[in-house]
């Protein structure tokens, strides 16, 4: 498995839906969140896109120096970008950041925020832009010179002085659930992401991008986006839940219900429908629980229970052919710390976790106790 944790450039705080408990989310708390997932082990970090983020080009840029192997996916934005443009954004971030960078390419559900970018397409049509846009980008940072047109970009001696450092180009993420993202998919991308379904869904899509990509001489991989709610026990964990949506009232989550009714997106629709607006039906499959998709667009399912339980529905995903996992949760600094000492060690990982070693006060081992014996040491003399 590869794991990877969340940058809250959307906002962050101890509860869903309310002002309570949030916290301001500028550059300090950034890098704290990725400085600790650096030095945990995690794979990398997701960034966020869309007018609610920070910028996640500008975000990466500003926390690739202060990090030393956590990969950055960040997106790109077909009809927002010119494919030249995005590669040559690509290339450059890959080169700063010597070679952590992951691409996550978002082609946008939600019509109202597409049109205040100047966006004005149909669900078909923006799948054409991607299709078209991803043709160009690849091939440009492939090394070729591009000339192209199609029905809606037109390239003339496309080419890039400057190469990324991964070749051919940094892994291409991509998620999407109509049949016009899966062939898009297929067609191009590396890994295929969605949203945290229940197990049998998430391996009736897995079956049917693998298919496609076959079809086309292809092999594509699978990663999954999900929260977590992880404590010591299951019912702490559960508690952890139902405190996470306390503040949250009826009327805020019809109004958060009804922006994502107006979305053409398949993916957020097979979200909002695992709950139907109720709190009375959120434990959706064993220990997947849709309370956050309550108010929250995109991944709005959480696993949630102690840590052996919830790395056993993890290697449940992995047994279906997911080998990625991008995970959050709420405070995010927090739970990354919680996540990667209580799950990590757990999972069957492709990078080590361990933190460094450090002939200093390190540890792990807690407070010295009485400014004399370590925790540890204590005990090996009691026993």
């Amino acid at each position: 498995m590869n794991v990877l944790w969340f940058l809250p450039t959307h906002g962050d705080g101890r509860y869903l839906g309310t002002s309570v408990g949030g916290r301001p989310v500028d550059l300090a708390y950034l890098k704290q969140v990725a400085q600790a997932a650096d030095s945990l082990g995690y794979f990398g970090v997701l960034l966020p896109t869309g007018r609610s983020c920070e910028d996640s080009w500008v975000v990466a840029s500003a926390l690739a120096p202060l990090t030393e192997r956590l990969r950055f996916l960040v997106a790109v934005r077909p009809g927002l970008q010119s494919p030249t443009m995005a590669a040559r954004m690509t290339a450059t971030l890959d080169r700063i950041s010597n070679g952590r960078l992951l691409i996550n390419v978002v082609t946008g559900g939600d019509p109202q925020e597409n049109k205040g970018d100047g966006i004005f397409l149909s669900h078909s049509e923006r799948y054409e832009v991607t299709d078209e846009f991803l043709t160009v980008y690849r091939a440009l940072l492939s090394g070729e010179t591009v000339e192209y047109t199609g029905k809606h970009i037109h390239i003339e001696d496309g080419r890039m002085l400057f190469e990324p450092v991964q070749r051919p180009y940094p892994p291409l993420y991509f998620g999407g659930s109509s049949e016009a993202a899966n062939a898009v998919a297929a067609e191009h991308v590396d890994k295929y992401l969605t949203w945290g379904e229940p197990p049998a869904d998430v391996a009736a899509k897995v079956a049917t991008v693998r298919k496609l990509a076959e079809a086309r001489g292809r092999k594509v991989t699978f990663g999954i986006r999900l929260h977590v709610i992880v404590r010591e026990t299951t019912r702490e964990a559960w508690d952890a839940a139902d405190t996470l949506i306390r503040y949250l009232d009826d009327d805020t989550i019809a109004a958060a219900q009804k922006v994502f009714s107006r979305m053409d997106s398949e993916g957020q629709r097979r979200m909002a429908a695992l709950h139907g607006g109720r709190r009375d039906k959120l434990e959706v499959s064993p220990n997947l629980w849709a309370g956050v998709g309550l108010v929250r667009g995109g991944a709005g399912t959480a696993l949630v229970g102690d840590p052996e339980t919830v790395a056993a529905r993890m290697r449940e995903y992995a047994d279906l052919g997911v080998d990625t996992f991008i995970l959050s949760g709420y405070p995010h600094l927090e739970e990354a710390w919680r996540f990667g000492e209580l799950v990590l060690p757990l999972l069957p990982l492709s990078t080590p976790t361990a933190r460094r070693r450090q002939p200093v006060n390190t540890g792990p081992f807690g407070e010295t106790i009485a400014n004399d014996y370590r925790p540890a040491e204590r005990r090996a003399a009691q026993s």
